[in-house]
């Protein structure tokens, strides 16, 4: 039952955060399904509708015309509407719903958390933690954005929090080596996960992705299957250019699946669907607030009902 009100309450702030994001949609299908048959004319607003709501050209197009399929030329209500189009936005996102899975088999199952400035790795690390830690596992933090102190002091007051022990240097240590030796120093523990953090780079910076390169060669030095997740962080506020990262980043690092963060910020929601049109990489948690209770594993259906504003 504690876990059943737990759902709830997430799907409560996974609506709130999702409001900006469904208010938009919400209105515009009001404005556009007044009582008429379901025509051509209205199909194409829709998918104008939805490429503004940032599901892209393609996935608004797969959504509109999939929609309209079976409706053509009948009466239409906007409920009917918003539930129609959820159930068509969940198929989309139910193949790339995956929580992370730590491997028990690997000690330490390496997870290697990347992304652009400022999408809440640290802060996804954090909670992370916390949820492994309550799950009775062992973890060790690797604080390797060591180009900013304040996101090692960030990762070392998470450590605390959570019991996680946490390998750091000073600001401006070579994060290369820092990685090796906090990968050498789980082994030895037998830490059952090792999270690393890494300096938040620019997508378009050549010589930050090589430097990330670097860090998964030496990751391999210790364990040529590591990383054995990569998590890549996206902010929702960023729209569109979510996949320029995206396209970027699976050049360098082996990513295995995303992060979606700062839901409750953005009225861009809709991105997350486009991505998982486009790329089909697993999404394995999705934020809607600092607290630590609001990163969640990502369930297609209430993300869905969410982004048209209906309830679970």
């Amino acid at each position: 039952m504690a876990n059943e009100d737990g759902k709830r309450g997430f799907f409560g702030r996974l609506k709130a955060g999702l409001s900006r994001s469904s208010s938009r949609l919400t209105q515009g299908i009001s404005g556009i399904f007044t009582g008429r048959k379901l025509d051509q004319a209205m199909l194409d607003e829709l998918e104008e509708l939805l490429i503004a709501a940032d599901l892209g050209p393609a996935t608004a197009a797969k959504v509109a015309k999939e929609f309209g399929r079976t409706r053509f030329g009948k009466d239409i209500t906007e409920s009917e509407v918003r539930e129609a189009l959820a159930e068509e936005i969940a198929k989309i996102l139910a193949p790339v719903a995956a929580p992370l899975s730590v491997d028990p088999a690997r000690k330490p199952h390496v997870v290697l958390v990347v992304g652009v400035n400022g999408t809440g790795k640290t802060t996804t690390i954090g909670k992370l933690a916390k949820q492994m830690r309550e799950e009775g596992r062992s973890v060790m933090l690797c604080a390797g954005d060591t180009f900013r102190a304040a996101a090692i002091d960030q990762l070392k007051v998470w450590g605390e929090r959570t019991g996680a022990a946490v390998i750091a240097r000073e600001p401006g240590a070579n994060a290369a080596g820092l990685v090796y030796d906090a990968l050498a120093e789980a082994k030895a523990k037998g830490a059952d996960v090792l999270v690393i953090d890494t300096a938040g780079r620019l997508h378009n910076k050549a010589d930050l992705m090589a430097e990330l390169d670097k860090v998964i060669r030496v990751i391999r030095k210790l364990d040529p299957d590591a990383p054995h997740s990569t998590l890549l962080t996206i902010d929702a506020t960023t729209g569109q250019n979510a996949h320029a990262q995206v396209e970027i980043f699976q050049k360098t690092a082996p990513v295995t699946g995303l992060v979606v963060t700062k839901l409750d910020g953005s009225a861009r929601g809709g991105v997350l669907v486009a991505l998982a049109d486009r790329f089909k990489v697993p999404v394995n948690a999705i934020g809607v607030g600092e607290g630590v209770e609001d990163l969640r594993p990502f369930d297609p259906k209430d993300f869905a009902r969410g982004l048209m504003g209906l309830e679970s």
